[in-house]
């Protein structure tokens, strides 16, 4: 039995991606095209990965919060209305 960690899969979907420019200064700039608004910008590369992914994180969960639709990405639409188990399944 496989494991699926939704939201987990969903940021590493969005993560790769994810698109890094080397700015004019050498500083590191780096967004998520499908995800308006998710960029960051860092001193070295490993930072705007950082960054980003953190970003990224408080993004979804705002998204969520607010109720904004949010895109499907590899195949995970976290627009959808959660179905619960009844208790005694488990």
């Amino acid at each position: 039995m496989t494991i699926r960690f939704i939201l987990s899969d969903y940021v590493d979907g969005a993560i790769a991606q994810a698109v890094y420019d080397k700015l004019e200064d050498g500083t590191f700039a780096g967004r998520i095209p499908l995800c308006k608004g998710v960029i960051a910008f860092a001193s070295t590369l490993r930072e705007c990965e950082d960054e980003l992914h953190s970003t990224l994180e408080d993004w979804i969960l705002l998204g969520l919060k607010l109720g904004h639709s949010l895109p499907v990405i590899d195949n995970i639409d976290l627009n959808k209305e959660p179905t619960l188990e009844p208790m005694d399944t488990l």
